[in-house]
């Protein structure tokens, strides 16, 4: 039997146990529900450096998007709270959307 020892979406062991295959879980408690978030985030990032189609791109920023959801909640906020904190951030500092690269800057 395979081990994954990895933190899975709500569904997964209904759509495990709908295979008829045998499966163990365990619900975690916070400290270690943030520690596997926070991996979560590092696989998620992975997959998407690694999508080949702009559908596979948006399918792992998807998840990317769901595992910060997760995240803001266990912080005591929400995505709106996170997207209002990005907008007043991009009002202060910009985005990302002129492509600038800085190479360096004379002390």
């Amino acid at each position: 039997m395979p081990t994954y020892n990895k933190l899975v979406r709500d569904k997964i062991p209904q759509i495990i146990e709908n295979t008829g295959k045998k499966f163990s879980t365990k619900i975690l408690i916070d400290q270690d529900y943030i520690k596997y978030l926070k991996e979560k985030s590092y696989e998620e990032l992975d997959e998407y450096c690694a999508a080949e189609s702009n559908e596979e791109a948006v399918e792992e920023l998807a998840d990317l998007l769901e595992i910060i959801q997760a995240l803001a909640k266990h912080h005591g906020s929400s995505i709106q709270e996170v997207e209002a904190a990005r907008k007043e951030k991009a009002e202060k500092r910009g985005g990302f959307e002129e492509k600038i690269f800085l190479i360096e800057v004379e002390d």
